[in-house]
């Protein structure tokens, strides 16, 4: 199939962190970009959108207590379920994954991101990796039957700094890296 009659094409991005302009959120954004351009070079424009999770938090947490699902949750979980590839950003916090993010994934329910495309990007507030994470999140998205694709982005406190060092430069090369796999992913999705 050519990937002109393919375009455009869906990216939802899962930002767990807490807002615009912080390291999660930023890292979400320099993703969604590689993953544009790797899209573009195959032909193909993609549409992203960007959900803040934290702007859902008192929605998750109502509908896990009295199971209510709020219309920002519903639209949040029909653009995610809708989208041909999907970003998941979070913090790692205490050598797991953010919580809102958890609770998100539990509102999805058991299959309903069957074969979606997934890219992993981890921002870890210290350089110490915990080598499990990554095994950590893939069993979530097991869970939702979702496919993550082979290369996990992790950031760490070196990789911020606005200079062009060796940190950043492996970041960066890492990011095109998975961008790539989505891409590929998402057109064999997309077929």
């Amino acid at each position: 199939m050519n990937t002109a009659a393919w375009s455009p094409v869906s990216l939802a991005v899962l930002c767990a962190g807490v807002g615009y302009g912080r390291p999660t959120r930023l890292l979400a954004d320099w993703v969604a970009e590689a993953v544009c351009r790797s899209l573009a070079v195959g032909g193909a424009r993609a549409e992203v959108e960007v959900l803040e999770l934290h702007r859902l938090a008192a929605d998750l947490a109502q509908h896990s207590t009295h199971d209510r699902v709020s219309l920002d949750l519903r639209e949040a979980i029909a653009a995610v379920v809708a989208a041909d590839g999907l970003v998941v950003a979070t913090p790692v916090l205490a050598a797991s994954p953010s919580e809102v993010l958890d609770l998100f994934f539990a509102v999805l329910g058991d299959g309903v991101l069957s074969g979606m495309p997934v890219l992993l990007a981890l921002n870890s507030g210290s350089r110490w990796r915990p080598p499990d994470l990554a095994q950590v999140l893939r069993r979530r998205l097991a869970g939702v039957h979702a496919d993550p694709v082979p290369t996990v982005v992790v950031a760490d406190p070196a990789d911020w700094p606005a200079t062009a060092h060796s940190d950043a430069a492996r970041l960066r090369a890492c990011i095109d890296q998975a961008a790539a796999e989505l891409a590929a992913a998402m057109r064999s999705h997309r077929q």
